[in-house]
């Protein structure tokens, strides 16, 4: 299908509805909360929670709730035709990232796009000559939405949950379409690195699932990073700066000294594809204790363990220079989930018919990051990922495409049908 005819679709406009509608609701989740044991890691999130749990009910779902710890559920039974199929899970989380706020968000929906640049309220602008999946909607006269610069948007990950609900919507304004049993699960704390924490296994019958957790048409994930979270903290000896020589040591000069030292060439920003990184993700204390915590990413097992290696060695080595003290912890957040998908072709296989059905040619992309189908597979839960037609993720700047969120609503029907 062509852009005009994604475009006028006849789940198109309410699918939009949708997500002008979930985009407004501030559900962005907390880190700090989430890694002290806190899920949901913020109670507005429960905001969205409600409204997704509602609207399941209208549509006819069985069994629908919303667990203590904010994980909306609902289950839709198999036509007749397919009676004796397994049912699959389809997912998407519900909390934006705070890297970049997503309280009062106020989209804004631009027709027709010709590929100029768009000028944001708030002095941001999206330029298509920098943007390569820009300059494409722009070839199509594609339909966009962006927030007002002030705040992120939200594609991450309401475009999924959005197009998740359009599916499910078409299968009851359509009775007469056959399709499989389906159960859906939209999740808090994603972003925090602890989606899956409280998943509730109790609710969930299906052996495998598929996240709805992407970028442009066509991607379709079937690995991802290992992820290590890394915590250095480093141990001085405070002094009066006046009489400081020559005993003190500063916690602050050891903390940014190792992280002078990390390899520049490995940054997230210096990296792509294939390759892995060091991500300083933030840093406090004083002269007496500072700490950095690090995210280590790797597609192999191997090349973290070298990764991890590193950060003890150089945080030693930083510690023996100044004369101080330090104390690393790695923690794992999740792990490449290619070697479970490997084990049930069947799950990638059918994916790709719903694509084809679709009329797109699935393309394998590596995800540089990870999504609760990441744990779900550590589970024991095979779980790739789909596309959502969003871009520009945790920034001001993050943009979505109508027709490719249709086309991946599509998909998703075909994946039913399957």
């Amino acid at each position: 299908m062509n852009t005009n005819d994604l475009l006028s679709l006849e789940y198109t406009e309410p699918l939009l509805n949708r997500f002008l509608k979930y985009v407004k609701v501030w559900t962005e989740s907390d880190e700090a909360e989430a890694d002290a044991g806190k899920i949901p890691s913020a109670e507005r999130e429960r905001d969205l929670a409600d409204i997704l749990r509602e609207e399941l009910k209208a549509l006819g779902l069985k069994d629908v709730q919303t667990t203590a710890e904010c994980y909306t559920y609902g289950f839709l039974p198999a036509t007749s035709a397919f009676a004796d199929q397994p049912s699959f899970c389809l997912l998407a989380h519900i909390d934006t990232v705070d890297e970049v706020t997503g309280k009062d968000v106020k989209p804004i929906i631009w027709k027709d796009y010709d590929g100029k640049d768009i000028e944001l309220p708030y002095g941001i602008s999206l330029k298509s000559c920098e943007d390569k999946c820009l300059e494409l909607a722009a070839c199509e006269k594609d339909t966009l939405i962006t927030s007002d610069g002030t705040t992120l948007l939200g594609a991450d990950d309401k475009a999924g949950v959005a197009e998740i609900m359009t599916a499910l919507e078409y299968f009851y304004k359509h009775p007469e379409v056959e399709h499989r049993a389906v159960e859906v699960i939209f999740s808090p704390d994603e972003e925090t690195g602890h989606g899956m924490d409280k998943v509730p296994l109790n609710l969930l019958k299906s052996k495998y699932a598929y996240t709805v957790d992407g970028g442009h048409k066509g991607e379709l994930e079937t690995e991802c990073f290992n992820a290590y979270k890394s915590e250095v903290t480093f141990t001085g000896k405070p002094k009066h700066t006046g009489s400081a020589r020559p005993d003190m040591v500063n916690a602050v000069s050891m903390v940014s000294y190792f992280i002078h030292n990390l390899p520049q060439n490995q940054m997230p920003e210096t990296t792509d594809g294939y390759q892995g990184f060091f991500a300083p993700m933030s840093v406090e204390g004083d002269m007496e204790n500072a700490r950095a915590v690090l995210f280590l990413r790797d597609f192999t097992q191997d090349g973290m363990e070298k990764r991890k290696a590193l950060v003890d060695k150089l945080a030693d080595a930083t510690a023996l220079v100044f004369g101080g003290k330090c104390q690393v912890k790695h923690t794992q957040q999740y792990l490449n989930m290619k070697e479970g998908l490997d084990k049930a072709p069947f799950v990638t296989e059918n994916l790709v018919k719903a694509y084809k059905e679709a009329g797109i040619e699935p393309e394998f992309t590596p995800i540089r990051g990870g999504t609760d189908g990441s744990r779900l597979t550590e589970m024991g839960i095979p779980c790739p990922n789909i596309f959502t037609g969003g871009h520009n993720f945790h920034s001001r700047i993050e943009w979505a495409s109508l027709s490719q969120m249709a086309l991946a609503a599509t998909v998703l029907i075909n994946l039913c049908r399957i």
